[in-house]
């Protein structure tokens, strides 16, 4: 297919998702199935577009003062890309396959609007329900935090120290461009340029013998700050497909007891591939069974409680930009209540002196700091662990660190925007 073909699939696909209200991912698998000329590239270029108009939904809509499918995607190739109007009338020149040529309107639009006077719900590109949302917490510099939550996202890796170490694997992933991290010691990053393709790194040897996983340097730092310390009983209370239990297994260096477990027993279906890959010895998944509690043995025993809480997901809409456009009120209230008693389980689990790390990948201060004060309101016997002695854990980088993310009374919030990051709260409550 022709860049100028690809365009015109990815304004059908657009109106299609619009029109009959169904999941992107849906969408771009149906759409293959069915353009079966289409080669993996193509395939891959599309959905490229389509994401990306999905970030910049708003934005760009505005942008053209239009809401077609046509409209977003050129306002997102200006947004998105910085692609210049003689580069877009190059592709949109009506020949076979290609879409019509830019009319006078959509040429004016793009020479003459801008998002200057936005609101900063169409600026940031979110829903505008969740403006008071995001104004508690970002105040002014919303519309510049979320439009940060819009762009793509990197690839980032965690090197898993029980196999390698950061400097072996750098340079076995030379052909990718690897980089180090800025926060994480553990971590390798991979930049992605607007229609770059995922590299296929579950190909590489590093990653099939379980040297390397797939974890966004947020979600690495989140573990690193809980601190789990050889020898401890550490229990990973809402584990799913592990990405935490294996960063928790390599801070504990095969010492101690790591007991995994989840409420969605289906969530934890791919942890015990990829806790052998990684060589974890020292795990107990408890994978429930009925309403019987899978830690019913366990009482006033644990170090550390990790809690990686169900949430809303708004820190990693880089990575699922289809989730904003679907997230109604109602799932919030029941993420928060989640959360609640997702903590009131941790309670009777840790020990005198132990410790519970409770993290979400959210931005909202409603199931951040508002939900560890309400604990702590609960359970007085537990108060937060200073979040500069949390962070001490990354040495020379913990002051710039502080610098760089958003510190409370109860714990450090990252940010795209501030740290480089997905979006992710950390907070440690010790228990007295």
């Amino acid at each position: 297919m022709t860049p100028a073909a690809r365009l015109s699939a990815a304004i059908e696909l657009i109106d299609t998702i619009e029109r009959d209200r169904v999941p992107a991912a849906k969408a771009l698998k149906e759409w293959g199935t069915a353009h079966r000329f289409a080669g993996s590239g193509d395939r891959a270029a599309i959905a490229g577009l389509v994401w990306d108009v999905l970030r910049r939904y708003a934005s760009s809509a505005y942008l053209m003062d239009a809401d077609t499918g046509r409209a977003r995607l050129i306002g997102m190739l200006r947004l998105e890309r910085d692609m210049d109007t003689a580069t877009m009338a190059a592709l949109f020149d009506g020949s076979r396959f290609a879409p019509t040529p830019l009319t006078e309107a959509e040429e004016a639009a793009l020479s003459h609007r801008s998002l200057k006077d936005a609101p900063a719900a169409v600026a940031g590109d979110y829903p505008e329900w969740l403006d008071p949302h995001f104004a508690k917490v970002f105040g002014d510099t919303r519309a510049a935090e979320t439009a940060a939550m819009a762009s793509r996202a990197p690839l980032d890796l965690r090197v898993n120290t029980l196999k390698s170490n950061r400097d072996k694997v750098l340079k076995a992933l030379a052909h990718l461009h690897a980089k180090p991290t800025h926060w994480s010691a553990t971590g390798l990053r991979i930049e992605l340029s607007a229609d770059a393709r995922n590299p296929g790194v579950q190909a590489e040897e590093d990653f099939i013998k379980g040297a390397i996983e797939v974890q966004d340097e947020g979600s690495q730092l989140a573990a690193q700050f809980a601190a789990a310390k050889p020898g401890e009983q550490v229990i990973d209370l809402c584990a799913g497909a592990g990405g935490k239990t294996l960063a928790l297994a390599a801070l504990m260096q095969g010492k101690g007891r790591l007991i995994a477990t989840d409420r969605d027993k289906r969530q934890l279906a791919p942890i015990h591939e990829r806790l052998s890959r990684a060589g974890v010895h020292n795990a107990d998944i408890r994978t429930p069974k009925g309403e019987a509690d899978p830690l019913s043995d366990i009482r006033s025993s644990a170090d550390l409680v990790v809690i990686d809480a169900p949430c809303s997901g708004t820190g990693t809409w880089r990575r699922n930009p289809d989730a904003k456009w679907r997230m109604r009120p109602g799932a919030l209230e029941i993420r928060l209540r989640d959360q609640a008693e997702v903590l009131e389980r941790a309670v009777p689990l840790v020990k005198p002196g132990g410790r519970i790390a409770y993290i979400t990948c959210s931005v909202l201060s409603d199931e951040n700091g508002e939900q560890v004060r309400a604990f702590v309101g609960r359970h007085p016997e537990f108060t937060v662990v200073p979040p500069e002695q949390t962070a001490s854990v990354l040495w020379d980088k913990a002051e710039a660190f502080a610098d760089a993310a958003l510190q409370s009374a109860e714990g450090w919030l990252m940010t795209p925007r501030r740290t480089g990051t997905d979006g992710f709260f950390v907070s440690v409550l010790r228990k007295a």
